[in-house]
């Protein structure tokens, strides 16, 4: 299977520097003194320095992130101004919130593999510490603050390297599983009082989400193993969204055994859009993932959405 062809060069990663312990689970918030951007820098010039370019080498800058730094501009402007300023680098926004990394490696893999970009610089991250209710625990003890970022660019010939398939799916019925409601046009944040407060926090219902998931995705799963001709005994390995304790109950599940799949939950807890690429970037760094290793990039998101996106890595 050729695939598209296209290599992950390089990825970097940066995380909040204030460290929460919740019982044995480990989360990052951002301090006072930092903020988003400050950790997209870091992580961007880490994969810049591993694919071994500079920012006037890229074509085109991606924010994959689930939640806006400002209601405008996008993402992407704000990160350019602080690592790409004065140069004329196009700049957007790729948002399908947890799985945002994913969406954008499948849609920008496409764009380079017809060479409109030659080489793409993916930033995701998110504040998830700013909208977490206090009261609502299973979520306020989740969450983590940090940034993951990926170059990629098209393969040379001779290499392996190939996003080779990729799926994804949205079961709206789930779409106010997981959300925030107030903040924006429906309910802007003008409106906030104090009898509505808690619609402008962030709130999910874990055991509907995990029915919904436990009802669609092992069909998906075996729809997107079945079309790509691919089986679980030739994936390296799976780095799914890390998107609860309940990892360890849905995997399984799906296939998968302990060992096979990436889980640093109790280490990390959910980064939200920097989960996949955060553990993808760990995996690398480790040694767990190799060059021509056949990866497997999966993850549900608000919405209900999966994504499934097989890489040779």
């Amino acid at each position: 299977m050729k695939g598209r062809r296209v290599k992950i060069a390089g990825m970097g990663k940066a995380i909040g520097g204030q460290k929460i312990y919740f019982g044995e689970q480990i989360r990052y918030r951002l301090m006072p003194e930092q903020s988003l951007l400050d950790l997209a820098e870091q992580a961007a010039e880490q994969a810049l320095q591993a694919a071994g370019i500079t920012i006037t080498d890229i074509d085109i800058l991606v924010c994959a992130m689930a939640t806006p730094l400002q209601a405008i501009p996008c993402n992407a402007a704000l990160v350019h101004e602080r690592i790409a300023k004065g140069l004329d680098i196009p700049a957007m926004d790729i948002n399908t919130t947890c799985t945002s990394f994913i969406s954008a490696v499948d849609i920008f893999s496409v764009l380079v593999e017809n060479w409109r970009y030659k080489r793409v610089l993916i930033l995701s991250g998110d504040t998830a510490s700013a909208a977490l209710n206090p009261n609502q625990r299973e979520s306020y003890e989740l969450f983590s603050d940090g940034v993951a970022a990926c170059v990629m660019v098209a393969a040379k010939e001779e290499e392996s390297s190939a996003v080779l398939y990729s799926n994804q799916k949205t079961w709206s019925e789930g779409a106010h599983d997981t959300e925030i409601r107030g903040g924006c046009g429906l309910m802007p944040v003008f409106d906030m009082a104090n009898n509505n407060r808690e619609d402008y926090y962030f709130d999910m219902r874990g055991h509907r989400i995990l029915k919904l998931c436990a009802r669609k995705l092992p069909g998906f799963v075996e729809q997107c193993l079945q079309e790509s001709g691919i089986t679980r005994e030739e994936i390296h390995l799976v780095v799914p969204h890390q998107a609860s304790r309940a990892l360890k109950i849905i995997m399984p599940k799906l296939g998968f055994t302990e060992g096979s799949y990436v889980d640093r939950v109790a280490q990390y807890g959910n980064l939200v859009s920097a989960s996949v690429p955060f553990a993808l970037c760990e995996a690398v760094e480790t040694g767990r993932i190799n060059r021509g290793d056949l990866i497997l990039l999966m993850g549900t998101a608000a919405g209900l959405t999966v994504n499934f996106l097989l890489l040779r890595f």
